[in-house]
């Protein structure tokens, strides 16, 4: 929306990260943060395992090879990671996203939007689209050192925000009417995917990208619906 002005850019993610003290929030944040470390631990030890077997080297060329290859994977078990915690988020979408809402805007109507065969397939999609344009992003970042890096995180802005937008929206509304507000607030919604796609490469903090993005586009959602009310549209 037009009038979403500078003011508001930094509103939705603050409001997130202000809601970490309440009960229903923290019992989510808890069980997501486990699975995402499970996840990133499996997704690291896979990473040096399959480097160990293609050096396959002896002494002490194994084990610098095994150190660097260490280090390295490790920087991609954590690239990689965003689309793992992506999934996760899925798995508890709907529950953080009533707690936002309960505490911000208590005077919502229950949700009643997409099906809840739609939604659970958008949210496999939000996970698939991440991992997709992630591993877009690191082709960039590794063949386009720099610049590349740049454009991957702009990559990884346009994948959170657009799914995780769309994803909210829907539970309030038909996907038509999702994706329409989302072109109708690109701008926006990509200002918001951009602080968290920069948030999410804070090690730890990343751990917590599932629930603030989702906290965050509630914020958006209803930010961008009271503007199109006051303005009539």
């Amino acid at each position: 929306m037009r009038r979403f002005g500078s003011a508001h850019l930094l509103l939705p993610f603050s409001r997130a990260v202000s809601q970490f003290d309440d009960p229903t929030f923290r019992g989510v944040v808890v069980l997501s943060v486990a699975w995402s470390v499970v996840g990133f631990v499996a997704l690291l030890a896979a990473s040096i395992g399959i480097v160990h077997r293609v050096l396959a080297l002896h002494g002490w060329w194994a084990w610098g090879a095994d150190a660097l290859g260490s280090i390295a994977t490790s920087l991609l078990a954590l690239w990689l990671f965003l689309p793992v915690a992506a999934a996760i988020g899925t798995l508890y979408f709907d529950r953080i996203a009533a707690s936002v809402e309960r505490r911000f805007y208590p005077w919502l109507p229950p949700p009643n939007g997409a099906s809840l065969l739609a939604q659970a397939w958008d949210g496999i999609a939000v996970a698939l689209r991440v991992l997709g344009l992630t591993l877009v992003g690191l082709v960039l970042a590794i063949g386009l050192p720099g610049i590349g890096l740049i454009l991957g995180w702009m990559v990884t802005a346009y994948a959170i925000g657009r799914g995780l937008f769309v994803a909210v929206a829907m539970r309030r509304m038909p996907r038509e009417a999702a994706e329409s507000l989302y072109r109708q607030n690109r701008g926006v919604v990509l200002c918001q995917g951009a602080i968290l796609a920069l948030a999410a490469y804070v090690p730890l903090v990343n751990l917590l990208i599932p629930i603030l993005g989702v906290a965050a586009m509630v914020h958006v959602l209803d930010i961008v619906l009271t503007e199109a009310a006051a303005s009539g549209r």
